[in-house]
C-alpha cells in the first residue's frame, strides 16, 4: 500500500462517518482556540507591562527613602525612622561618573483652578532633567528651565486634558494657573503621553521641585529617578549611589535603588511563567479531544472490521493498517488545528476591537506549538485503535467477529 493509497483510503473513511469527523473537528478546534487565545492574552500582558517599564527610560536607576526588608523583634522605643531624601542628596549623586542626569521628584495633589474653572489633579515637582529621564515629549512651548534645583520658579508645564478643561477656548501659553494658593505661569504643554506605569501624564502639572517643596509644605523628596550613562554603568551607579546616601545619612544604608533592568525582568518572569501556566491548563481540553478521537476511532474500528480483514486477505500488513488508522486520526487533528487557529484569531480580532489600547498578537512559537500539539495528541490517542486494527485476524475480521 502506497503513501498515495494510505491518504486516500483515510480521506474515504473520514467522508463516509461526516458527523463523527465533525465532532472530533469540533473538539479539536476548541482546545486550539482556547490554547491559542489564553496563550496570546498572557503575552500580550507580559509584553505590555514589559514595555511600560521599558517606557520609564533608559538606563534608569530608581532611588526611594527607606529599605524594602524589616527585621524581627519589637520597634525601637524612640521610633526610629529614615531620613528623607533631599535636594542636596539629589546633587550629592552627581559624584558618580556614571550618572548622566538626576531628576528629583516631589508628588502632591492640589485644586488648580484658571479663569473661574477648576479641577483637582497631581502636580508634580521636579527640574529639566526630568524631560530626558522620562523622554517627555513638548507639544507646545518649553519645559522647565535649566536652573539650580533649589530655585523656585513661578512656570509650569501641563498635560493636555488640563490643556482641554481649563483653556479650551483659549492658547494656554502664556496663561496664570493657580494651584492652592500660588500662581504659575503656563510655559509649555505636554504632548499626549497617556498612562504610563499608573501615573498619566495627560493630567499633571509639573512645577519646580523648589517650588513644589513649598507649595506642599515639605523638604522631602518622593524619590530620586537617574539615568546612567549606559546600561553597564547602572550597576556600578547603583553601588556608588547606596555608598553616597549613607555617608550623607551617617553610615545608614536607608535607601532602596530599584534598577530598570531588575523590574523588567522580574515582570517578564512572572508573567512568562502565567503564560504558560494559563496555556497548560487551556491544554487540559486538548486531552479531553484527545480521549474523543481514541472512542471515535476505537468505534471505526468496530464498524470497519470487515473492511479490515479484506485489506489484509489482500497483502496489507499490520504496519500499513496502523499507518492507516494514524494518518487518519492525523488529518482530523490537523483539520481541528487549523479550524482552532481561525477561530482564536478571529477572537482576538474581536478582543481587539473591543480593547484598541491593549495590543493582542498571538506569538509565533505559540501557533507553531499548538499545531504541533494538536497533530502529537490525535497520533497519541490514535495508536491504541490502530493497534487494535492492525492485530485483528484476517479471516475472523472478513466474519466479523
Amino acid at each position: 500500500m502506497l503513501i498515495k493509497d494510505t491518504l486516500t483510503q483515510s480521506l474515504a473513511a473520514i467522508g463516509t462517518q461526516r458527523l463523527r469527523a465533525g465532532l472530533i473537528i469540533l473538539a479539536m478546534s476548541i482546545g486550539i482556540a482556547s490554547v491559542s487565545v489564553l496563550t496570546a492574552l498572557g503575552d500580550s500582558a507580559r509584553r505590555y507591562v514589559v514595555n511600560e517599564f521599558e517606557a520609564l527610560g533608559t538606563n534608569l536607576v530608581i532611588v526611594l527613602p527607606g529599605r524594602t526588608e524589616t527585621t524581627g523583634g519589637q520597634p525601637p522605643l524612640f521610633g526610629e525612622t529614615p531620613r528623607d531624601l533631599t535636594l542636596d542628596d539629589a546633587q550629592a549623586l552627581f559624584r558618580s561618573r556614571h550618572i548622566a542626569a538626576i531628576a528629583p521628584l516631589t508628588i502632591g495633589s492640589a485644586p488648580v483652578s484658571s479663569l473661574g474653572l477648576e479641577r483637582e489633579t497631581n502636580v508634580v515637582g521636579s527640574t529639566h532633567a526630568l524631560r530626558r529621564v522620562r523622554r517627555l515629549t513638548v507639544a507646545q512651548g518649553s519645559f522647565l528651565p535649566e536652573t539650580e534645583a533649589d530655585k523656585a520658579l513661578p512656570v509650569c508645564v501641563i498635560g493636555q486634558t488640563i490643556r482641554n478643561e481649563l483653556f479650551a477656548k483659549q492658547a494656554a501659553l502664556g496663561q496664570w494657573l493657580r494651584i492652592n494658593d500660588r500662581r504659575f505661569r503656563v510655559i509649555g504643554v505636554l504632548a499626549s503621553e497617556g498612562q504610563s506605569v499608573g501615573i498619566d501624564f495627560d493630567e499633571i502639572v509639573i512645577i519646580p521641585v523648589a517650588s513644589a517643596q513649598a507649595l506642599f509644605d515639605t523638604y522631602s523628596l518622593f524619590r530620586i529617578l537617574v539615568e546612567t550613562k549606559s546600561k553597564p554603568d547602572m550597576y556600578k551607579a547603583a553601588d556608588e549611589i547606596r555608598a553616597i546616601v549613607k555617608a550623607r545619612h551617617e553610615g545608614e544604608d536607608d535607601v532602596t535603588l530599584i534598577t530598570q533592568d531588575s523590574v523588567v525582568s522580574t515582570f517578564d518572569k512572572i508573567l512568562t511563567a502565567l503564560t504558560l501556566t494559563v496555556a497548560g491548563i487551556a491544554g487540559i481540553s486538548l486531552s479531553v479531544a484527545g480521549v474523543l478521537v481514541m472512542n471515535v476511532m476505537l468505534v471505526s474500528v468496530t464498524q470497519r472490521t470487515a473492511e479490515i480483514g479484506l485489506l489484509k486477505a489482500l497483502g496489507a500488513t499490520k504496519r500499513q493498517l496502523l499507518w492507516l488508522f494514524l494518518s487518519e486520526a492525523a488529518m482530523l487533528s490537523l483539520a481541528g488545528a487549523v479550524l482552532g487557529v481561525m477561530l482564536g484569531y478571529i477572537t482576538l480580532g474581536v478582543l481587539q476591537a473591543l480593547y484598541p489600547d491593549f495590543p493582542l498578537q498571538l506569538p509565533p512559537w505559540a501557533l507553531l506549538a499548538a499545531l504541533a500539539v494538536a497533530l502529537m495528541t490525535g497520533l497519541l490517542f490514535g495508536v491504541l485503535p490502530a493497534r487494535k486494527a492492525a492485530k485483528l485476524d484476517p479471516v475472523a475480521a472478513l466474519a466479523k467477529r
